[in-house]
């Protein structure tokens, strides 16, 4: 499909991972992205969490400035054709939420920590964009400093996402401190990674798929070194893994390896990355598996892609929630379009991110009403802020969850976040939808004025009033929760 005349020439991804952080700019052309520029900073900032779970100010301070040198590359590009994504570390970090406007701020664009679903959905959509077209089921696996991802897709679609929680960079921390390399801590971590991996190892098993691949850092350098030391004829295989342990275990520490094709910044992580992947090929009876590129960030600017040229994925999540749990799309649209007009008139000059997102809570406001018709909006905001949601960043979940959570009864619950005005105005927008339209039919609405800061101010015609008295009724006690929220309201 050929670009519009406003999507961008020029993409950009920053990838905030475990073992190091990335920046890729690509150029577009047509449906295809090519690279402009890598570049690469090895922090290890997932072997820089303390005892209470939080990034070390060392770790933050060289984030910060790895950010700052990146922010200055990508300076002027618009934000829609910037993602910059922050994995494993980010998403245990006690810390994370308070470093991340500091990240964001020295970056100069936004942040989304995503889950390890949305990590593993991205990795196969940077993957598959490189692998021959194919109708076969392929197996993906990739092992990151902080977490492994499993995919099984077929095309470009993933049809099994599994995101665990081991990484080389915690596996050397935790089994090849000060780059010792023995046979009992090489048994150590494959028993560790072994007993995550068979957890997942029934719905991942040979039988369902046709080929495998390995993508990320790790798998590549494990192919090289395998190749180029005579260890393996072609790609990554069991018996090549084990002779390949049998060296490192006979060199005694990561500073006697000598091995033709290993990299000095690969060399820390290696022993735990090799662990990881013969624990893998093993759990799932892989006999061969082949390196690939792609990946995250290759992901990441073909969503992008995907968001100016194609349908965003997002929308097709929010289509597959109306559809899952059984919502009236009829009456979510008319609301999503009475919370949109509302929210442009109370705060001229929206950004379209933020009225997406209230377009799309209001299209999935009642969610809950599958599990009960009593609290839905509590029901609703539980599974948008639990559930898998492709496309969508943490942060965009807990936008969505926050949203669909207030849309209606007491205010006491968002307390935390109505300090926020454009928050604010929004669930504002979205409150006085749902109230129009609780007879849940369609209706011809009156114009309703709307006005949003420390005091609230709105309008609806005296006449119409006078002819809904249910909805002046409602509109009376929205003003007095409002009110004793300590943001009056006044209607007129």
């Amino acid at each position: 499909m050929a670009r519009s005349a406003a999507a961008p020439e020029t993409l950009a991804v920053v990838d905030m991972g475990s073992n190091s952080f990335r920046l890729e700019v690509g150029r577009v052309e047509g449906d295809q992205i090519f690279r402009l520029d890598t570049w690469r900073e090895n922090l290890r900032v997932g072997a820089s969490i303390d005892d209470r779970g939080r990034l070390v100010p060392e770790a933050r301070r060289a984030a910060l400035a790895c950010l700052a040198r990146f922010g200055e590359r990508i300076k002027g590009l618009h934000p829609s054709a910037v993602r910059a994504v922050a994995t494993n570390t980010f998403r245990v970090a006690t810390n994370a939420s308070a470093f991340l406007p500091q990240a964001e701020r020295a970056l100069g664009f936004g942040i989304d920590i995503i889950t390890g679903h949305e990590e593993a959905r991205l990795i196969y959509n940077g993957v598959a964009h490189v692998l021959p077209p194919s109708a076969e089921p392929r197996l993906v696996i990739d092992i990151g400093g902080g977490s492994t991802e499993f995919i099984i897709g077929r095309g470009l679609e993933p049809e099994r996402l599994e995101s665990l929680q081991i990484g080389c960079v915690g596996m050397t921390s935790r089994f090849f401190p000060e780059g010792r390399l023995t046979a009992q801590a090489f048994a150590a971590a494959d028993t560790a990674a072994r007993s995550e991996i068979e957890t997942i190892a029934g719905a991942f098993h040979r039988e369902h798929w046709k080929a495998a691949f390995a993508s990320s850092g790790t798998a590549l350098a494990l192919a090289e070194i395998l190749e180029q030391n005579g260890l393996s004829a072609a790609g990554i295989t069991p018996d090549g893994l084990a002779r390949l342990k049998k060296r490192m275990v006979g060199c005694g520490h990561v500073e006697r390896l000598r091995l033709v094709a290993l990299k000095p910044e690969r060399a820390p992580v290696l022993a735990a990355g090799l662990a990881i992947m013969a624990a893998a090929l093993a759990e799932l009876d892989v006999r061969r598996i082949n390196p690939v590129g792609g990946a995250l960030r290759l992901g990441v600017l073909y969503d992008l892609l995907g968001r100016q040229v194609r349908r965003d994925v997002r929308v097709a999540t929010i289509d597959q929630f109306a559809a899952r749990y059984r919502i009236d799309r009829e009456h979510a649209a008319r609301v999503a379009a009475m919370a949109i007009a509302l929210y442009e008139r109370a705060s001229p000059g929206t950004d379209p991110a933020s009225t997406q997102r209230l377009e799309w809570a209001a299209r999935v406001h009642e969610t809950g009403l599958s599990v009960s018709h009593t609290g839905y909006h509590r029901h609703g905001a539980y599974i948008l802020q639990n559930a898998d949601m492709p496309g969508f960043s943490a942060g965009e979940q807990r936008d969505l969850a926050l949203l669909v959570l207030g849309c209606r009864g007491g205010l006491a619950k968002m307390e935390p976040v109505l300090s926020d005005p454009r928050f604010r105005a929004r669930l504002i927008a979205l409150r006085l939808a749902v109230l129009f339209h609780h007879a849940r039919r369609a209706i011809t609405t009156p114009r309703v004025g709307l006005k949003s800061g420390a005091r609230i101010r709105v309008t609806v015609p005296a006449r119409w009033l006078k002819a809904h008295p249910l909805t002046a009724h409602l509109l009376a006690r929205e003003r007095d929760e409002w009110t004793a929220a300590g943001y009056p309201m006044s209607l007129g």
